[in-house]
């Protein structure tokens, strides 16, 4: 089911292959390894970098591929092959940051960060919940407060994907005059400026190799010249890029919602009782059944979505 869809070329079958190869050579011999320390290498990041699995949908000249499709075959194959945690670590860096910087940076942040960040050399994470606002952004605290040619930061964020490695953080901050303004921008935040300070792994319940971390802004100066898009204009962004956001995690549960169904029917179909096999049985066939059909529904939904993203018809509605 995930290789023959007619939303794919016959590039991003070809790139399918690539990607399987490299879960297979670089994943699979760590991957309960990341699991029990709870991060991933950081040779994880080069290596998917070198088999041009990072940010593929951002244009030629910075090194990608322009078709977010490529993205989706990543994130197919890493879930399908049970890998959640380097999908999300995967989908917070491309599927999820790189977004704002390649639509609303400006060009100088584009030239310097992107080729970085699809070749593996640069880790980057978006920065929105925090302790006391975590789908309510606009209970956010984090503040930019500007001084002259700069924002001085401060606050924290939490549950932050990628947060051990990270180079550069997408962060949302509240810069208007007075607190109670909730004029939120986006700014870019590098992670060796003094004053930015990460928090201990997070501990989950699942994805637990994806690195998920406390971010800590002690008074962080930035030029204003990182800031992505125009003050204020954070939430309208957001709002703007949400559809691909959506879509990544829907790609993901597909996928992982397949590989649960070829678990289960190959089980079936081995797993004896009465003198038969539990898949032979009218009831397991039904419910089979029924399971291929709301997959099938599922996948079709799932390219259609696909489809409009490409030519720029997927809207959040």
């Amino acid at each position: 089911m995930l290789s023959h869809r007619s939303v794919y070329n016959d590039d991003q079958r070809a790139f399918r292959e690539t990607v399987r190869a490299f879960l297979s050579r670089e994943v699979a011999p760590k991957f309960l390894s990341w699991e029990s320390t709870g991060i991933v290498d950081r040779s994880f990041w080069e290596g998917a970098g070198a088999a041009g699995l990072l940010c593929a949908q951002v244009p030629a000249r910075y090194g990608g591929g322009e078709d977010f499709r490529f993205n989706a075959v990543v994130i197919e194959e890493t879930s399908y092959a049970g890998y959640g945690g380097p999908a999300a670590n995967l989908t917070g860096h491309s599927d999820v940051a790189t977004s704002y910087i390649q639509h609303y940076a400006s060009d100088q942040i584009r030239e310097s960060w992107l080729p970085r960040m699809v070749s593996g050399g640069a880790v980057c994470a978006i920065a929105m919940s925090e302790p006391a606002a975590g789908s309510d952004l606009r209970g956010l605290r984090a503040r930019a407060v500007r001084q002259g040619d700069e924002y001085v930061v401060s606050g924290s964020k939490t549950f932050v994907s990628n947060g051990q490695h990270c180079d550069i953080v997408v962060t949302v901050v509240q810069t208007g005059e007075s607190a109670e303004s909730n004029e939120m921008s986006l700014l870019l935040i590098e992670a060796d400026r003094p004053g930015f300070i990460r928090g201990p792994k997070l501990s989950k319940i699942g994805h637990a190799s994806s690195d998920t971390s406390e971010l800590f802004f002690d008074d962080v100066r930035v030029p204003v010249s990182n800031l992505i898009g125009e003050p204020g204009t954070a939430m309208r962004m957001m709002m703007t890029r949400l559809p691909q956001e959506r879509l990544s995690i829907a790609v993901s549960s597909m996928a992982a919602a397949q590989k649960a169904y070829d678990i289960t029917r190959a089980y079936v179909a081995d797993r004896k009782a009465f003198g038969t096999t539990i898949g032979a049985m009218q009831n397991t066939r039904f419910r089979l059944a029924d399971l291929k059909s709301d997959l099938a529904v599922g996948w079709a939904y799932l390219d259609q979505c696909l489809n409009e993203l490409v030519n720029q018809e997927l809207t959040a509605e």
